[in-house]
């Protein structure tokens, strides 16, 4: 194999083929480019099968391209390699060995959409009205009790540091216990239910140890607790374990990920080598130098020192305006530049911390003409009539699917009202088996004969559709031919339905897609891959022009020309953020995105319902150390007079006589306080006063604390003192 196309650092995590290896790879240093080639070159030496290969990525996009590259390289096929995402690799274990922890082979896998709809369900059984509970919160907290370990038995027994009232141990309980009855599973479960059957059957943990002998984990700084706990039981025989990895890039503590199992590897795997790759590949030097000053702040990360061959390029350029609405003017006049200069609109992206910043770029490029896309909200797959079709392909393959039945009994209309189906469940339920066992096993003896004969029907036409004599495409077409549901969508004046009807055909087309690349897979399997879609895989790449997004989105992207939004301090580091050194990795991977031209910004006022909150200057922008050329106003306007003179006149329209006024200085003990300052507080540690209202019994301050996030104390009363 012909290793020359590899720098040094990279051909040497590709040759050392013995023992656990961390790769610490920056940021656009060719990560994937070495971990193919290392599977390429394992397989070329002889030192392993295909099939004793596992290669663990957190998206199928990921996954689908390591497969891809790794074919290139070999000029052959590698289907019986193990490359996949946690959950597809969870999932295809379970497929053989879940019975040995009490479920079906043919289980479903639940979507937050079906869980929503089974809290639901196991909130009416409690008598408790699903209109008084706030259900995400409660689904987090299952989440966050499954990954702690905690079970149906032992929850009521065991201290899970988590607080929990007797509701929620009676809801959970509830909850796993359909999800048994119902042979499902959520996405918490792959992974949980997976290292279960390992504990549980040390021949099984065995089995799969012995069998690969060689296991890779791409983005091993995003991993949590279970995924962890996972890849240990996968390596615990053989050590032969490569991680990729960035401890810089480590953005999703929030969602569970620990930084310390890539801070700890050395420790968790005896004689671990490590490989710095710090050549990047697509960045300019000034936006490096400028990536490099930030992080090295964090005190959480491994060293390293990002240089490119590239050393021209231009420097990042800064500018802190007057409002939010001057910030997006600004943006979209750089994008006029930049598209004048020859640069495409679609390598453009504009990134913020949130999603709510969006408004107003939108705004703007829509009344240019300009083309967008955000990346993110209302996906295809999470469209009322993909999802509808997608629940007759689940109720077709696993009866017990009453997430399913209840969303397509009676679509299109078949008179079985909810009424109907409340009465269903609790019957079905009394006996201990599904409703579709109820309507198959039964003669309905608790419904009139009408409703009876409706419930039969449907029963009988769900038996009649052949899934072992079509392909996954022919079958959906029958469906929808002998359901009616195309038909009741064709003739409806509704131009809502016409929509539907084209995302419907569409859906169709990727059936069909499926089947073209996957001629081997049946109905089973192509509801796998579906359920297993994340919301990146998603996402609609055919939308050409500038693309908005979260930095979080952002991440494993780049562009030409990226715009980075919203310095300020609340908004990154975030006001609910109380990591600040997480806060710090998403500025550099946001800065990292940039090929060859960087803009930042920020503002001195943004708008909040019917307020202007003064914003002082992100503490990132000083800790840039000027590796950027300054383009903001000569002197920083105060805001009293930003107000009067800019501010009010581009809110004109919408100003309200109620806008609360704010000023940048206040005096308190003939002590002037302004945004920005930093002080300290007797019980909250040090901070930045972020906002100032004026009020009548002592201004009202908006501080930021290192350690305590967001605080709004009243300046007469609270102990502050300056920090210089």
């Amino acid at each position: 194999m012909n290793l020359d196309n590899l720098n040094d650092r990279q051909r040497e995590a590709v040759e050392n083929t013995d023992g656990p290896m961390l790769i610490l790879a920056g940021a656009g240093s060719g990560k994937t480019k070495v971990l193919t080639t290392k599977i390429a070159y394992c397989l070329e030496k002889g030192l392993c099968s295909k099939y004793e290969i596992l290669a663990i990525t957190f998206t199928n996009k990921a996954a689908k391209e390591m497969k891809e590259r790794v074919e290139n390289i070999l000029q052959e096929d590698v289907d019986s390699m193990w490359i996949g995402t946690f959950h597809a690799i969870c999932s295809r274990i379970l497929r053989v060995e879940i019975e040995r922890i009490g479920f079906e082979r043919n289980f479903t896998v639940y979507d937050r959409a079906d869980q929503i709809s089974l809290v639901k369900e196991c909130l009416k059984d409690m008598g408790v009205d699903p209109k008084n509970v706030e259900i995400k919160n409660e689904i987090n907290t299952i989440s966050r009790l499954k990954n702690a370990g905690a079970t149906e038995k032992n929850i009521d027994k065991e201290d899970f540091d988590i607080s929990l009232s007797n509701f929620t141990i009676e809801l959970f309980q509830k909850y796993e216990h359909k999800l048994k009855q119902y042979n499902s599973l959520d996405f918490d479960d792959l992974i949980v239910k997976t290292n279960l059957l390992f504990d549980e059957n040390p021949d099984l943990k065995e089995k799969y140890s012995d069998r690969f002998k060689y296991v890779f984990v791409d983005e091993y700084q995003d991993t949590n607790d279970t995924q962890y706990k996972l890849i240990k039981n996968l390596v615990y025989k053989n050590d032969n374990i490569c991680c990729v990895g960035d401890s810089d890039q480590s953005i999703y503590g929030w969602r569970g990920a620990n930084i310390q199992n890539i801070q700890n590897f050395e420790k968790d795997f005896k004689n671990a080598k490590v490989i710095l790759l710090e050549q990047n590949y697509r960045s300019t030097q000034p936006i490096l130098d400028l990536a490099n000053t930030v992080i090295k702040n964090n005190s959480l990360r491994k060293d390293k020192n990002l240089w490119t061959a590239k050393n021209e390029g231009d420097m990042p350029i800064y500018r802190r305006m007057y409002s939010d609405l001057d910030e997006a003017d600004q943006v979209v006049q750089w994008i006029e530049q930049e598209r004048y200069r020859q640069n495409p609109y679609e390598e453009m992206a504009i990134l913020y911390r949130t999603n709510a910043q969006s408004r107003l770029f939108e705004e703007k490029l829509n009344r240019l003409g300009i083309p967008n896309r955000v990346v993110g909200g209302l996906k295809f797959y999470d469209r009322k009539e993909i999802k509808d079709c997608v629940s007759y392909l689940r109720i077709v393959e696993n009866l017990n699917d009453n997430m399913a039945l209840n969303r397509i009994i009676n679509e299109p209309k078949r008179g079985i009202g909810k009424t109907t189906m409340d009465k269903l469940l609790q019957y079905s339920q009394n006996r201990g088996i599904s409703m579709m066992e109820y309507i198959r096993d039964t003669d309905l003896p608790d419904f009139s004969n009408a409703t009876a004969k409706k419930l039969q029907e449907f029963y009988y036409l769900i038996k009649s559709f052949p899934k072992d004599d079509l392909n996954v495409a022919e079958l959906m077409e029958y469906i929808l031919d002998k359901t009616g549901y195309r038909a009741n969508l064709e003739k409806s004046t509704n131009r809502d339905d016409k929509t539907r009807l084209e995302n419907i055909d569409e859906y169709i087309s990727s059936l069909y897609q499926f089947v073209q690349d996957n001629p081997d897979k049946n109905l089973r399997e192509y509801l796998e891959t579906s359920s297993l879609m994340t919301d990146l895989d998603k996402t609609d790449d055919n939308t050409k022009g500038v693309s908005m997004m979260t930095i979080h989105a952002a991440k494993g992207l780049e562009f030409d020309v990226v715009f980075f939004t919203g310095l300020e301090e609340g908004t990154i580091p975030s006001r609910v953020d109380e990591d600040v050194e997480e806060e710090r990795r998403l500025c550099y991977v946001a800065i990292t995105r940039a090929r060859k031209k960087l803009y930042i910004t920020s503002v001195q006022s943004r708008r909040r319902f019917n307020e202007f909150q003064t914003k002082a200057e992100s503490r990132f922008i000083e800790e840039m150390e000027n590796k950027y050329k300054d383009e903001s106003p000569n002197k920083e306007v105060s805001f009293r007079e930003s107000f009067n003179t800019k501010v009010v006149d581009d809110y004109r329209t919408e100003a309200s006589a109620s806008i609360t006024k704010k000023q940048n200085n206040v005096t308190k003990n003939n002590e002037k306080y302004r945004a920005g300052d930093k002080v300290s507080h007797k019980k909250f540690g040090t901070g930045v006063i972020v906002g100032i209202v004026e009020k009548d019994n002592g201004d009202e301050l908006t501080i930021n604390f290192d350690k305590k996030g967001l605080k709004k104390l009243n300046s007469s009363l609270a102990p502050l003192t300056r920090v210089e």
